[in-house]
């Protein structure tokens, strides 16, 4: 059962102040087209330059996500982020006013509240999933991030600090809209006392107060430091109650942990993909989510490269077995060069073809050498590309393709018996006039053998 795109039905507006500049911002989510993914447009520039939100754009912060693209940054949008990964939102264009995302109670909740409050529109393509297909690690001094395969996307983390009171916790996290919104969405973001001047001291949290953060005090305090931090806070006075300044009631025990799981949805979301796997996170924080979510994207980029080798497993059962291909094809034995299709999507296909001596064109080329032709590459790609199409008629035994035109057709390594052909193709432009573009790849192993562009026509059968 495919997924697909969902996005917003509407658009909402949510202002604040940012944590680390102080500064007001408006910052304002709308609905935005298939395979779009997160953009950024700061409305408060000249032009209104756009930020895609993706790892590509990532630059180390202190104490937060930043993504910087022509000296233009934006700081502070791992709890945005992280609401929309959270809620199943694929695609969305935010409109920010200045640097920062507004803090707001310092969780993700007033985002995730806006979103399912707006509601989550379905759209038509099928979501766009980062299959994790092998351990991947990334380890700096404490931190370790894991990556590991699994059906869904989880995440089980681990952070402990040398305090009396957050020596060590846990959270878990299941994908689920319900799960994300009731139990992480929530947790706020926490300080620890000890660190509070120094951060002030280096221009950050300028915007924080005892309204969006969790304060840990895990060291006695005289009256002097009391009041020069009421007044950092611009608080009359401070109290300290089990840990936690001015009696702030914690909604769970472990919603530091909780919060820290949090920045880590939002930071992997950057890796512009929606995740199947399990992460393990152990003390994990922005530059080593950040770093991580690097690693995916650069491994994303990789595999959805047009020559790349599509990730299919040619011993997992097909979408269409040789049966069903004999119903959309009109082409029959020995002319039929497509054996599996194991995927369709609305504008690519994937197939293979199983080359064995029994193969007849080997009996003449070549007898002491047997190489599959180079047309017969070609036309078992066309075939494949054929089903593409045809998948999409409603009565496609009633239709056949025809070439009108190969171009660009380069042949890199010879095909022997013994080979297995994989087919990927895509169309090039939607179907216009019952003519449709296409090109198409060849491998066999992860090796590209063929490549090429097709033009044919769909045409009707005439009996």
């Amino acid at each position: 059962m495919t997924v697909k795109q969902n996005t917003l039905k509407q658009e909402f507006t949510l202002c604040g102040k940012g944590l680390h500049t102080g500064k007001e911002a408006t910052v304002t989510f709308k609905p935005a087209s298939e395979n779009t993914g997160y953009s950024l447009v700061r409305v408060d520039l000249e032009g209104r330059p756009v930020i895609p939100l993706i790892a590509k754009y990532v630059e180390m912060s202190e104490r937060a996500s930043c993504l910087v693209k022509d000296e233009i940054k934006i700081y502070t949008m791992e709890h945005a982020m992280a609401a929309l990964y959270g809620c199943g939102i694929d695609n969305c264009i935010i409109e920010l006013n200045t640097d920062e995302f507004p803090i707001l109670d310092g969780s993700a909740k007033p985002f995730a509240d806006a979103i399912l409050k707006t509601g989550i529109q379905e759209q038509a393509a099928d979501r766009r999933f980062f299959v994790v297909k092998e351990k991947i690690e990334f380890t700096c001094g404490q931190t370790k991030l894991t990556l590991l395969p699994d059906d869904t996307y989880n995440i089980n983390l681990m952070v402990a600090y040398d305090s009396p009171y957050l020596r060590m916790q846990y959270a878990t996290f299941t994908d689920g809209i319900d799960d994300f919104a009731k139990e992480i969405a929530p947790s706020r973001t926490f300080v620890f006392l000890r660190e509070i001047e120094q951060l002030y001291t280096n221009n950050l949290i300028q915007g924080g107060d005892l309204d969006n953060a969790i304060v840990i005090a895990d060291h006695s305090m005289s009256a002097e430091d009391i009041k020069r931090l009421a007044g950092l806070f611009k608080v009359d006075n401070i109290e300290v109650k089990e840990g936690i300044l001015n009696n702030i009631q914690l909604y769970t025990e472990n919603e530091p942990a909780r919060h820290k799981l949090l920045d880590v949805i939002g930071d992997l979301s950057l890796c512009g993909r929606f995740i199947k796997g399990r992460v393990i996170a152990e003390r994990p924080g922005h530059k080593a989510n950040t770093s991580m979510a690097k690693m995916l994207y650069d491994a994303i980029q990789k595999a959805e490269k047009e020559d790349a080798y599509p990730d299919i497993d040619v011993n997992s059962e097909p979408l269409l077995d040789i049966n069903k291909i004999r119903k959309l094809l009109p082409h029959r034995p020995p002319f039929l060069l497509v054996d599996k299709i194991f995927t369709v999507t609305g504008n690519a296909v994937i197939g293979c073809k199983n080359v064995t001596m029994n193969e007849p064109f080997f009996v003449g080329h070549f007898p002491e050498e047997p190489v599959m032709p180079g047309v017969l590459i070609v036309e078992a790609m066309s075939q494949c590309g054929g089903i593409l199409v045809l998948n999409q008629v409603p009565d496609p035994e009633n239709y056949s393709t025809y070439f009108m035109t190969i171009d660009r057709v380069k042949f890199r390594k010879k095909v022997v018996p013994g080979d297995t052909l994989i087919f990927k193709l895509r169309t090039l432009a939607p179907v216009k006039r019952n003519i449709v573009t296409m090109k198409g790849y060849a491998f066999v192993g992860k090796n590209l053998v063929c490549e090429g562009e097709f033009m044919a026509q769909v045409v009707k059968n005439k009996n």
